[in-house]
């Protein structure tokens, strides 16, 4: 499913487990003009904040301890990683922006698991990194994934796929928990360039599994989320000319945070090709 942006009183994006018609993952995307604000409880939620472009103040209340909190941001998506503000259940929350801000709240409901406090990260400890070769070359930055970020079950992840590469192939699924998956619900929202907000191109493919069907190929703008509930997906196809960003949001029942996924066995041979090609020159982007 791809749910197309509102921007409509500062909301740009506003999933939940009811409206995604599943268990975990939420994802919101605010637009704020200076001195602007955004205000919200978690409830059973846990969060990582998120700034795709801009600057933000976070104030949070939680377990009678309060503070303020300074995200510096970034310029946009291409130009750089951000610091972010981790969130457990039970927080209050508003967001005032301090000059003109997109911000990704992205959650998890965590009310089974154990949450570590509120916790400010600064950029570096995204840890970023060039994936794939060819045309298979992406930039991936990892935020609450694999680095010293701790959640109680979120997830964060982005992508960066050069215009005319493809990402996720060969197709994967991560909807089981074995010793090689892990069940993850999954977001992927995607912005361009601000010079090509307007005619951004991709294309987003997703199929499932015979006991589970499902059966998505569709066209990719800016603002665009796509819902992956489970089945293989990918590639993410990045038209030529338009260089494509996607942010990643999974969460499942499991605790451990570990992302472990399983390839589409009929396409699993092309990483083998990746040995006797570079990566694409144009990577990382920063």
């Amino acid at each position: 499913m791809v749910i197309h942006p509102q921007r409509d009183e500062h909301v740009w994006v506003d999933i939940t487990p009811e409206s995604a018609g599943w268990s975990y993952v939420g994802l919101r995307v605010v637009q704020l003009e200076p001195g602007a604000t955004h205000g919200f409880d978690l409830g059973d939620f846990e969060a990582i904040l998120l700034p795709l472009r801009g600057r933000a103040t976070v104030s949070w209340s939680h377990a009678g301890e309060a503070a303020d909190q300074g995200l510096e941001g970034r310029l946009d998506v291409f130009s750089g990683v951000t610091d972010f503000q981790y969130l457990p259940p039970r927080t209050s929350t508003v967001i005032q922006a301090e000059q003109p801000v997109l911000l990704a709240i992205c959650a998890a409901e965590a009310s089974t698991v154990q949450c570590p406090p509120p916790s400010y990260y600064p950029a570096a400890v995204a840890e970023s990194s060039v994936r794939g070769a060819g045309s298979c070359s992406r930039q991936i930055t990892n935020y609450a994934l694999n680095t010293r970020a701790s959640t109680g079950r979120l997830l964060v992840c982005e992508a960066i796929t050069p215009g005319g590469n493809w990402s996720s192939f060969p197709p994967h699924k991560h909807d089981a928990h074995t010793a090689e998956e892990r069940a993850l619900e999954e977001t992927y929202f995607f912005m361009f360039r601000a010079e090509q907000e307007q005619q951004g191109l991709a294309f987003q493919r997703g199929y499932g599994t015979p006991d589970r069907p499902l059966n998505l190929f569709t066209e990719i703008h800016h603002g665009d989320t796509v819902l992956v509930p489970h089945g293989y997906h990918g590639p993410t196809m990045a038209a030529p000319g338009y260089d494509l960003y996607g942010l990643n949001v999974m969460a499942g029942p499991a605790s451990d945070r570990q992302w472990l996924s399983t390839d589409d066995p009929a396409h699993h041979w092309i990483r083998a090709t990746w040995a006797d090609q570079t990566p694409d020159p144009r990577l990382p982007f920063h």
